[in-house]
């Protein structure tokens, strides 16, 4: 990988309900994020995090029959997908540190304006493909994927002026264990390529990846990573905000970095919703440092 990494911290958080996951890129900076990757030998630049909005602490909080933080959302994604942009035609490797999977909204689109056959894998416990008529939150961290393939909120699907930002056919779900009703029954519509856990237990991780390769390599010309932590089981990251019980462990997730890594299809990347408020000593944010080791080169020998 030849490319200079360029960290982009997008500490949102109003694709969800709970505070602290706006913490989550420098919690990640403090785990020595920067310093890690430069001892693999790559060149790192920081970039800071893109200003967010005013926190309107009961707006956060309240219910609501509509999209929470319609506004706020609108304008971050558009900031952020011009940021992830600029940072694609300088000849960067953008790593986008979150905050909460709304985000992808922004850098996908971003990366999709580059490629004609952008895939996506979305590295996750959850699909993030409702619609807001089907959702039982209003929470957009759980449409974000949905919104990237072309429906949804017409302002949110139509960001950067074109839809969609990548095609069902080139989209691999994996880590799969809490899908609403109108998600599976859209993965079914679509054919989406999906592991649940219970495919992964079957097959194991490296016939996974080794699918999951071999089926993006023939369809795109690159592949983005949207990598939540909630993926990994809650023992392996407990500070994270949506908690699902029996997900990929540490080996399992290290294997398939560094099994993707040496692909060299992945062009870009989110990681995304590390809350240290929720964690025990900030062992959240080290374990995606120690993921983003993997993914970038890292060996024992």
């Amino acid at each position: 990988m030849n490319k200079k990494i360029e960290l982009i911290g997008a500490p949102v958080l109003f694709g969800q309900q709970k505070f602290g996951v706006d913490f989550g890129p420098d919690a990640i900076r403090y785990a020595g994020v920067v310093e890690r990757l430069k001892r693999i030998g790559h060149g790192v630049i920081d970039s800071g995090n893109i200003p967010v909005p005013p926190v309107d602490v009961e707006k956060v909080q309240q219910e609501t029959t509509g999209l929470r933080n319609y506004d706020e959302l609108l304008t971050y994604n558009q900031t952020l997908m011009d940021k992830v942009s600029e940072s694609v035609s300088q000849g960067h490797f953008p790593v986008v540190l979150g905050g909460d999977h709304s985000l992808a909204i922004g850098s996908v689109s971003a990366v999709s304006k580059h490629y004609d056959k952008l895939g996506v894998i979305w590295y996750d416990a959850h699909g993030d493909l409702n619609i807001p008529e089907e959702s039982p939150s209003g929470n957009v961290h759980g449409m974000s994927l949905r919104v990237l393939a072309g429906d949804g909120d017409e302002q949110f699907v139509q960001l950067g002026g074109f839809s969609p930002k990548v095609t069902p056919d080139r989209i691999v779900l994996i880590g799969m264990r809490d899908l609403d009703y109108g998600e599976r029954q859209y993965i079914k519509k679509h054919g989406i390529k999906t592991y649940t856990m219970a495919d992964i237990d079957a097959l194991g991780i490296k016939t996974v990846i080794q699918e999951t390769i071999s089926y993006l390599e023939e369809r795109t010309d690159s592949v983005h990573l949207s990598l939540d932590v909630d993926a990994l089981d809650p023992n392996e990251t407990p500070g994270t905000g949506t908690k699902v019980s029996g997900g990929l462990t540490y080996c399992e997730s290290h294997f398939a970095l560094e099994l993707l890594q040496q692909s060299g299809l992945i062009k870009s990347m989110d990681l995304v919703e590390v809350n240290p408020l929720l964690d025990q000593g900030n062992h959240t944010a080290e374990q995606a440092v120690a993921l983003l080791g993997s993914f970038f080169g890292e060996t024992l020998l």
